[in-house]
């Protein structure tokens, strides 16, 4: 069923049960009522009429030719749905999304069968809605998601403070203090604006409130309960994102419920994700929602439970239009086997298990600066977002060095770090990276992983380290697929900072690794089959706008060597585009800067300000949102302020202000 006639209803108001009025964009076959047809939901809180139209534009179109509905509905606070919004994946959005369901699924259009689909936001509460199991629900496509909120996710990573969490915490500010659309809903805007900036929460605060593993985060972490989830999933992730683990821990958690997949890319849907090669994510959607939806038996349920795309050979560049590599498939995924390596008397990485002729005892203690060539958590171009040459981190850190390999190596999991270690405060970080040495001496990151070494058995229970006491600690890396090539050389890099991407614990204590304990076991890759992944039919899929002004990217690390201080600054400013149908003008500047001094982690800030603007001829408004994180030994301080302006007036201000307690962080 394709090329079916569609139409685009631009606003529908959706009234909950308990008043709030709701705004969907749908697209919807013809005809559907006569012959009712299957939808596929999605529900966030990124504005369809602006925030997320490109890749709506790029994605329902599809599927209402194929006779799919389409109803993507802004959560309510966000677009031109009322109230406010209360918080991230919280039990009222999560209620509001069973609601839905049930009311597409009621409609004289509607079969009956629901797939609630997204990336990101929309891709975690599908994980989550589906474990409600609401009845109409048949099946979820599930982009850069995760199934454990704590440790997948941009706020904490095995107890390690991310700076992401105050990135995402303003940007959500940013998002959410921005206007509804007059054009929808009328002479209301101006009332509905001043609820939402009045009410509105700076996540960060309730975020903060719970550094450890506790039922916040445990509520919408499917790990939760596996055995809960009932229906099939498609679980989506790119290798340059952070989001790299959900797929391979979702069939290791759900088993023939779900099905992975694993390209290059960062956080964008695969048909136009960089970087290449990209996949038809439409096609496959399609054939998915068919047969769950409309139960046709096109053989979904036989593909392979884990297809992925092995990197090969990647070298960091100011771009990375295409990655080098080859898709393969795994019929049914079992724990890997484990390729192990040791550190050997001379200090090299060899292959073998520890012997314990290593040279024992040695101390690290980073530069506080060491990562500023780790990217950021959560990429969405190809650029300085992603890792680049790690030799300027390794200058700060202990590595140990295999020699040239004499044959390829292939990896796909998890790789797995244990070593011995003492520590002489109650806790530190530890990073440890797999590193890709070239024959010329550049430095790929294949894959990395943080600890608090206070949660190095729990992270619901943290508890200090024994002053000075050699302990055993396990650290598991993030998932790859990558070839170590023949030649190249196998590094693995151990710091006690990753900044900016993980904020500096209080102290600096440094580490006393025990050399001859370390075994790093890295996933071989095992038997597979080639796979020729289907490109997408259009290489370009993402409508064009009319730019009245272009974007601009900075990324830039400065080291004041007078002042003894570095600065890692970041500018995105997406220009200034209008939508052809709409008339409706956006642009959004996010200004980041975090600084640190060599030598004191509690010089450690960072602020992010987000400027957003919205216009039409005769009609304009613009918010300010600034968030800041500080520190003191026992306190994380923040503050936030938001300004409001309706033309060249100003509207509105507000400030947030707290000092939250340090918890074994």
């Amino acid at each position: 069923m394709t090329d079916r006639p569609f139409t685009v209803i631009e606003n529908e108001w959706i009234h909950l049960a308990d008043g709030t009025r709701l705004a969907a964009r749908i697209w919807m076959p013809e005809g559907a009522t006569a012959d009712p047809v299957p939808a596929v939901f999605e529900f966030l809180p990124y504005r369809k009429r602006d925030g997320t139209s490109p890749r709506d534009e790029s994605t329902y179109p599809a599927f209402a030719a194929a006779g799919i509905a389409g109803v993507r509905v802004d959560i309510r606070g966000s677009g031109e749905s009322d109230g406010v919004i209360d918080g991230e994946y919280t039990a009222l959005e999560l209620d509001n999304a069973c609601e839905l369901i049930a009311w597409i699924a009621a409609q004289p259009w509607s079969n009956g069968s629901v797939g609630m689909m997204g990336i990101s936001w929309g891709g975690f509460n599908c994980l989550q809605v589906a474990a409600m199991n609401p009845p109409a629900l048949k099946a979820v496509i599930s982009i850069a998601s995760t199934v454990d909120r704590y440790n997948d996710d941009i706020h904490y990573k095995n107890g390690c403070h991310l700076s992401a969490q105050l990135s995402w915490a303003a940007t959500m500010l940013g998002y959410q203090s921005r206007s509804p659309d007059p054009a929808l809903v009328g002479e209301r805007w101006r009332d509905m604006w001043l609820e939402r900036l009045e009410n509105e929460p700076f996540f960060l605060e309730e975020w903060l409130s719970h550094q450890r593993r506790d039922a916040f985060w445990q509520h919408g972490s499917i790990c939760e309960d596996f055995d809960g989830f009932k229906i099939p999933a498609l679980v989506i992730a790119g290798w340059a994102d952070g989001y790299r683990n959900t797929p391979l821990k979702a069939v290791e958690g759900l088993g023939d419920k779900a099905k992975a997949l694993i390209g290059p890319w960062v956080h964008k849907y695969p048909h136009f994700a960089w970087p290449k090669p990209r996949a038809d994510f439409l096609g496959e959607a399609i054939r998915w929602w068919n047969r769950w939806l409309r139960d046709e038996p096109n053989g979904v349920e036989d593909l392979p439970q884990v297809r992925a795309y092995i990197l090969d050979a990647i070298r960091p560049a100011p771009r990375r239009d295409i990655d080098p590599g080859r898709w393969i498939a795994k019929q049914h995924w079992n724990p890997p086997e484990l390729e192990p390596f040791a550190v050997n008397g001379a200090g090299q990485l060899v292959a073998g298990a520890p012997t314990g002729n290593a040279v024992r005892d040695v101390y690290l203690k980073s530069p506080l600066d060491t990562g500023t060539a780790a990217g950021e958590w959560f990429t969405l171009k190809p650029d300085a977002e992603m890792a680049l040459d790690q030799r300027g981190d390794d200058a700060g850190s202990l590595c140990f060095e295999t020699e040239p390999l004499i044959a390829d190596l292939d990896c796909l999991g998890r790789p797995v770090l244990t070593l011995t270690l003492a520590c002489d405060a109650d806790f530190a970080n530890l990073c440890a990276r797999l590193v890709d040495v070239h024959p010329d001496g550049t430095a790929t990151r294949v894959s990395f992983g943080v600890l608090n070494l206070a949660h190095r058995n729990s992270n619901a229970a943290p508890k200090p380290m024994p002053k000075g006491e050699k302990v055993e600690i396990t650290l598991t890396l993030d998932a790859c697929g990558y070839r170590l090539r023949a030649g190249h050389r196998i590094r693995l890099s151990l710091s006690t900072a990753y900044w900016p991407m993980v904020l500096p614990t209080p102290t600096d204590p440094g580490l006393t690794i025990d050399t001859a304990s370390l075994k790093l076991d890295l996933p071989r890759l095992g038997a597979h089959q080639a796979l020729d992944m289907k490109q997408p039919d259009n290489p370009d899929p993402l409508p064009k706008y009319i730019e009245h002004m272009p974007g601009e990217t900075q990324r830039q690390v400065l080291r004041d060597l007078s002042g003894n201080g570095t600065s890692y600054y970041i500018l995105e400013d997406t220009g200034l585009f209008e939508h052809p149908d709409t008339g409706l003008s956006t642009r959004q500047i996010r200004e980041e800067v975090w600084s640190i001094t060599p030598g004191d982690p509690l010089s450690m800030t960072g602020t992010s300000t987000w400027t957003c603007d919205m216009k039409r001829p005769g009609w304009s408004v613009r918010t300010v949102s600034t968030s800041s994180i500080a520190c003191t030994a026992t306190s994380w301080l923040i503050d936030a302020q938001v300004m409001a302006f309706e033309g060249e007036t100003q509207i509105f201000d507000k400030t947030f202000e707290k000092s939250v307690p340090r918890d074994f962080m």
